[in-house]
């Protein structure tokens, strides 16, 4: 049994029109996806569903914000401190917002380190990011531990609607919980990176192609996204 031989005849392939097009090429998977690693492709899918699943929480509250009757509690006099013997509005939350959004800038640092094999900045600037998100999420304990002693609950608080607290400890909650996970796995990558693990392509999780570093930079998708959310979370539940 003899294999056919492909012969090239010279004949240009022509694209079916319209909406046939379209579908032909994406699945064709010659031009979307034909650089794209696993590794990426399945971080994209992964933070899109996300996506969706966040879109239903904030969408959810504000349906319920606006439909309620009973006041809406103000946020800036619930997530207020006094320092000093001076009352200042959302101070905690400016703060945490400023530590966020800066642990996103040592994260393009360290993606961009990586790709120039410098192991021990990008393993640093990764260490650094995680200790960002570490107070992050340490100083988002601090708000819910004064929430919970002044009496919200997911199911009332002592100033207006009971919706506020479940909306609140759902959606910061959840939240809080992707930013631990991401403070884990950066310290885990940081590790693999400094030993050198992507460098001699050494086996076990998360590997990665000899001399690449790409993991990195799915960590840091990840990342960004996790920021991103914030930016409407801090919009939409804080300043609203």
């Amino acid at each position: 049994m003899t294999d056919a031989a492909l012969v090239d005849t010279g004949a240009v392939l022509t694209r079916p029109a319209g909406w046939r097009g379209i579908v032909a090429d994406w699945s064709s998977d010659q031009r979307a996806f034909k650089n794209v690693s696993w590794g990426k492709a399945m971080m994209w899918i992964f933070l899109l569903s996300d996506t969706f699943i966040f879109s239903c929480f904030l969408l959810s509250y504000m349906t319920v914000r606006m439909s309620t009757t009973v006041p809406w509690p103000n946020p800036s006099e619930v997530f207020a401190l006094t320092i000093g013997g001076t009352t200042i509005p959302l101070i905690l939350i400016a703060i945490m917002t400023f530590i966020l959004i800066s642990s996103s800038g040592t994260m393009a640092m360290a993606v961009n380190f990586g790709y120039r094999h410098d192991r021990v900045k990008s393993a640093a600037l990764m260490l650094v990011t995680a200790a960002f998100g570490a107070t992050f999420v340490g100083m988002q304990g601090f708000e819910w531990t004064k929430l919970i002693m002044e009496g919200v609950r997911p199911w009332g608080n002592p100033w207006g609607a009971d919706q506020f607290g479940s909306s609140f400890f759902m959606i910061t909650g959840f939240h809080g919980t992707h930013v631990t996970i991401g403070v884990i796995f950066l310290i885990i990558i940081s590790r693999k990176v400094l030993r050198g693990d992507f460098d001699r392509e050494a086996r076990g999780f998360f590997t990665s192609r000899k001399g690449h570093y790409e993991i990195v930079e799915i960590m840091g998708l990840y990342w960004h996204f996790v920021d991103l959310v914030w930016v409407f979370i801090f919009a939409l539940f804080y300043l609203w």
